[in-house]
């Protein structure tokens, strides 16, 4: 298999679909003649011309209102926002058309939309660009939300979610942007949405993650398993709706201790309800009580040493795992 970037993986699948299906386009600010803000569609324009790699207005309300409108009539849209902090300008068309369209007409109009673009802090863009929306979208029933960690599952979750008739919001980092990892070439390499992987096999903790957390939850497994001789077995939830809990429920039966690391603000996260799912359902598995690392309760902070320590990293992961490996 070729070893791609992450911002590789993503530009093949999109061009494996566009050329595939007469009906996928891609649209946003600058995707074209610039070849995107993060240059993830770099020579798409040249490959397929301007009627399927379009430019638009920055206006989000506009343009995602205009690609939920196409993906009503049988167009695949796949739309980019230059930041997903964006998305709250056009919170109506995402949320309240595009996740209700199928439920409100009983079935009969699809919304097969995919809106994609970073969701991440760690790059001193202040605040209003370092958003991680993933449980507000994942709050909204008709809503699929896809967080990949790895180039390969990049490139396998984005081919599922453009095929996919739902309204799917596929959230990138743009720190993995360069990371680099072996990709399938098959042009039928997909990933099923709602598929946990489990990243590194383990029988003393069970870590439970997703994105850019799920490099730092290895980097910690490895330490802890060098240093304090501890197993640490690492959960990529990879999308966050649908969640395939069962995943982590089986690695919780066998590890008996679970420590949920995200990117996100503790409260109301995807952490908190997963958190609830497992007391629920894996109570009397449980060892030792549930232990978070998420974002520090507070806007982004611009300087850059200070927000690498509002941010997950691998020593907060550490400090954190020790605990929940003594409780």
């Amino acid at each position: 298999m070729p070893e791609l970037t992450y911002r590789e993986a993503v530009r093949a699948a999109l061009a494996e679909e566009i050329e595939r299906d007469k009906n996928v386009v891609l649209m946003g600010e600058e995707v074209a003649q610039f070849n995107g803000a993060y240059k993830v569609s770099e020579g798409l324009l040249d490959k397929f011309g301007p009627d399927r790699i379009i430019d638009t207005p920055i206006s989000e309300a506009g343009f995602i209102g205009m690609g939920v409108g196409a993906s009503m009539l049988g167009i695949r849209p796949v739309m980019e926002l230059m930041f997903w902090s964006f998305y709250s300008v056009a919170f109506d068309q995402i949320l309240n058309n595009a996740a209700n369209v199928r439920y409100m007409s009983g079935g009969l109009i699809h919304c097969p939309i995919v809106i994609r673009g970073p969701a991440n802090g760690g790059t001193n863009v202040g605040a209003t660009h370092s958003h991680t929306p993933e449980n507000v979208l994942g709050n909204h029933p008709g809503v699929k939300v896809v967080v990949p960690a790895t180039p390969a599952d990049a490139k396998g979750l984005m081919k599922s979610s453009i095929r996919d008739n739902d309204p799917v919001m596929f959230l990138e980092n743009t720190i993995l942007y360069g990371e680099r990892g072996e990709v399938p070439e098959d042009e039928d390499f997909l990933i099923p949405l709602g598929s946990a992987d489990i990243k590194r096999e383990g029988t003393d903790l069970t870590i439970v993650t997703y994105g850019r957390s799920v490099l730092h939850s290895l980097e910690a497994a490895t330490h802890l398993a060098t240093k304090q001789g501890a197993e640490v077995e690492v959960v990529d939830l990879r999308t966050i709706r649908p969640l395939d809990f069962d995943t982590v429920a089986k690695s919780v039966a066998k590890t008996n201790r679970v420590l949920i690391v995200e990117e996100q603000k503790p409260f109301a996260s995807v952490g908190t309800q997963l958190g609830f799912m497992l007391q629920e359902e894996c109570f009397d598995d449980l060892d030792a009580p549930i232990t978070r690392v998420t974002t520090v309760d507070a806007p982004a902070i611009y300087s850059p040493p200070v927000e690498t320590e509002q941010l997950p990293n691998a020593e907060r992961v550490i400090d954190a795992a020790l605990r929940a490996l003594k409780g």
